[in-house]
């Protein structure tokens, strides 16, 4: 059967991409081995999906090239995606940092693209594998379909468990595409026995700013039996390298808050004064890590002072992190450098285009990976349609 566009993917990008483009008068096809659309979508947000981020910018994105993502961004922005999110009647709200949620469930969403898939004709077929993918005479062969136009929409290997592959790259490089080494990104680290003490408090959390080389986030980080998770963790994690250490400020103004406890109660020990502005457990363990053992009244200014310097660089030497299994996203990906910004289209073969989390894009924890689907997918949805024209 022939097709102006067959979409390789169902997830956010694809769905958005299909619908685009078969607005617009394309006969497309969207295709996925998973027996549901959109699954990525449905696990979001607690279930609420964080479908995008008042803050959209190209700056909070990674790509060997920091300007690619700048143009889909522009002509397809979160408030364009707010726009449709309301002319389908989904509530929403905006938690912290300017992340946007469904009121009700991310099924809200998943039904919106579906329908928008309908109006524009989008023929979907689930549970049906890629296969070989045969390319002649300028048309693209696949399942037993044929069209001018092919969209790489499969995403990356994160989280495997539903379904994710590294498909897209096997299709990229069959097409002479170059892929940058793809690695888990917005993901938990774990610690070594070093950290044993840290391991042991698993379960609490606290404000803090968690700092990899020059990048810095304040938000909450989370102890787990492996390492360290919560958000701060998680924006840091994508600018990590293997052998790089993270540190974390646990108390702002640290030395003057520990001068400020001596004063007002000098027989106390570290322990207590922590315990003022953190968890118990977490004060119990930072004041075993600084080791001051006496009343704070019999401690020395510049004793305080190295205190205040661990907590305020609390630092920690990953042996790694929980990998795809548990990575909300992947860093790297297809190469920009093969791609256009506007359009999505692989500049050395006609009628190829990838989008979304396949491609060497990948923004901040809060909503930035769904706006960065839905603007690479307008893109090329909108490249289908002209191209078809």
């Amino acid at each position: 059967m022939s097709y102006d566009a067959i979409i390789l993917g169902a997830g956010g990008a694809g769905l958005l991409a299909a619908a685009t483009a078969g607005a617009a008068g394309a006969r497309v096809l969207l295709l996925d081995h998973a027996d549901k659309p959109g699954k990525k979508i449905l696990i979001s947000g607690g279930g609420r999906c964080n479908f995008t981020n008042l803050g959209t910018a190209a700056e909070c994105f990674l790509s060997e090239n920091p300007h690619f993502a700048k143009s889909a961004l522009s002509r397809y922005s979160q408030w364009d995606f707010l726009a449709l999110v309301e002319a389908h009647g989904i509530v929403w709200h905006e938690k912290t940092l300017g992340q946007l949620f469904c009121d009700g469930s991310a099924r809200q969403i998943v039904a919106m693209l579906l329908e928008e898939c309908r109006r524009g004709g989008v023929e979907i077929r689930l549970s049906t594998p890629v296969g070989e993918i045969g390319h002649a005479d300028g048309r693209f062969h696949v399942a037993g379909a044929e069209a001018p136009q092919l969209v790489i929409a499969t995403g990356g290997p994160s989280i495997p468990k539903m379904g994710a592959t590294g498909l897209a790259y096997q299709i990229a490089r069959r097409f002479g595409l170059d892929v940058v080494t793809p690695r888990p990104a917005l993901v938990p680290f774990t610690l070594g026995e070093a950290d044993m003490l840290f391991r042991t408090i698993s379960g609490v959390s606290c404000p803090s700013v968690a700092r990899v080389g020059d990048v810095a986030f304040e938000e909450a980080t989370l102890f787990t039996h492996r390492g360290l998770s919560g958000p701060a963790i998680l924006q840091v994690s994508s600018y990590w390298s293997p052998g790089q250490p993270v540190s974390l400020n646990v108390l702002a103004d640290a030395a003057g808050k520990l001068r400020e406890a001596r004063r007002r109660m000098p027989r106390a020990h570290l322990k207590a004064a922590l315990a003022e502005h953190l968890p118990t457990r977490l004060a119990e363990a930072l004041a075993s890590r600084i080791g001051i053992a006496r009343e704070l009244g019999n401690v020395a200014d510049a004793e305080l002072d190295r205190a205040a310097g661990i907590l305020s660089a609390l630092t920690f030497h990953p042996t790694g992190t929980e990998g795809f299994a548990k990575a909300e996203v992947t860093a790297g990906g297809i190469s920009t450098a093969g791609l256009s910004s506007k359009t999505m289209a692989a500049r050395a073969v006609p009628g190829l285009y990838a989008i979304g989390e396949a491609v060497d894009v990948t923004g901040w924890l809060g909503g930035y990976n769904f706006q960065w689907a839905w603007s690479s997918g307008v893109a090329a949805g909108r490249a289908i349609a002209a191209r078809r024209g």
